[in-house]
């Protein structure tokens, strides 16, 4: 039986001429070449993923026959498997203090020897701040290490100069970003990436076979890893049939893990005599790449679905209950409305609210609708609407949709 830890098979983009030694990028004087085997950590989910994807480019410009190898979680190996920055997704074994994956820490001497015996050149922390994930990449035999550190944060004494202090602010690519400039390395931009390919269309066909025939519609993403990430569940409906009033098809998303909440939102709207068109687990990631691309707008929670909108330049209004606006928020403010109330628990860590989820209830309704018709004023010249040559629409957020919420509280 093979090892937990062992390595998947290669993906099939790799460096241009394996094993070939890279020089030192000019600037990168921090760094000692030459560079030919690169371990990033960050093992975390599909959003926080995405959002790495510009520090990851600064390596591969860096070091372009380096082979770099990416330490995380399955959730994020499939969208791996097409970024070219990285040739190889490897399983992250879990540590203690670290909550995304239960650990056994009795087999992780013989997970870590599995690593240790990769002979790399520099191992790069981009998880976070490095309290806890800074000892286990010193655990990981590199040469060289890199990476963040937070107040108290242990650092490998011989590799301190590499090693940069933990933003306690600004965007979460940025954050990562800082340590590519501080490093020297050539980090120039800070798009995010989500490569679709032609069978990606076919795919959604055979998950919704109406899709080429649909005039035009929205995407309603009522889902999030957390309970205390999610907006109530009737205030989507109400929005829902704000949008369907428009003249848009409601399309709702999400992963077979939500299919109950999509079950309970459709019967919502079925109840209010709307019909829609439930993919939610019916979709791969790919798919659902696809289906985003040609939406004329998502409604979703601040979860990864919302840096894939971002990505692929989807107008999108993303309600963040609980989360740090300012840290995961689309840095396009022209495709992109974030709304949020303020909260003195805000960021939240909890995976369900202990004190009532005020940050969502607050948020009404009827502001997520001004903030519909706004972004669709604002983006209608840039996507074809299904009535005409804009999909603004003054009755948009007229009062007789606000019985789905009748007052601010619980919904």
């Amino acid at each position: 039986m093979m090892p937990l830890f062992a390595a998947p098979p290669t993906l099939t983009h790799g460096p241009s001429t394996p094993g070939a030694p890279d020089p030192t990028p000019a600037g990168a004087s921090a760094v000692a070449g030459p560079i030919q085997r690169v371990l990033v950590l960050r093992a975390l989910m599909l959003g926080d993923t995405l959002c790495a994807v510009p520090a990851l480019r600064a390596l591969r410009r860096a070091w372009p026959r380096a082979k770099i190898s990416f330490m995380g979680l399955p959730a994020a190996r499939e969208y791996l498997s097409r970024i070219h920055h990285v040739d190889e997704w490897l399983p992250f074994p879990g540590w203690p203090g670290l909550p995304e994956q239960r650990v056994d820490v009795r087999s992780l001497p013989s997970k870590l020897a599995l690593v240790q015996n990769r002979a790399w050149d520099l191992a790069v922390q981009l998880h976070g701040s490095g309290q806890v994930t800074n000892p286990f990449l010193a655990l990981t035999g590199a040469r060289q290490m890199a990476g963040f550190h937070g107040p108290g944060a242990w650092v490998p004494p011989q590799d301190a100069s590499r090693f940069y202090p933990w933003p306690e602010s600004g965007h979460e690519t940025h954050r990562l970003l800082s340590l590519c400039q501080h490093l020297g390395l050539p980090a120039e931009d800070d798009a995010l990436e989500f490569p679709l390919r032609p069978e990606d269309d076919i795919a959604l066909r055979q998950a919704w076979p109406g899709w080429d025939d649909c005039a035009g519609y929205a995407c309603i993403h009522a889902g999030a890893q957390l309970p205390s990430r999610r907006w109530p569940l009737r205030r989507f409906a109400a929005v829902a049939q704000g949008l369907n009033d428009l003249g848009l098809a409601v399309v709702l998303t999400g992963t077979r893990g939500e299919l109950p909440l999509g079950l309970a939102l459709e019967e919502q709207l079925r109840a209010a005599g709307m019909r829609c068109v439930n993919l939610i687990g019916r979709t791969s990631l790919w798919s659902l790449g696809a289906l985003l691309r040609r939406a004329r707008v998502l409604v979703c929670n601040d979860t990864g679905v919302s840096h894939m909108a971002a990505a692929l330049q989807v107008p999108s209004v993303v309600l963040s209950c609980g989360s740090d606006v300012n840290r995961w928020s689309p840095m396009d403010r022209r495709l992109h409305r974030v709304l949020a109330k303020p909260a003195p628990c805000r960021p939240c860590a909890d995976a369900e609210c202990p004190n009532g989820h005020a940050c969502a209830d607050a948020l009404s309704v009827f502001e997520v609708l001004l903030a519909l018709d706004d972004l669709l004023a604002s983006t209608a010249s840039n996507q074809e609407s299904p009535d005409g040559p804009t999909a603004a629409n003054s009755d948009l957020a007229r009062a007789w949709q606000l019985p789905l919420q009748p007052h601010t509280g619980a919904a």
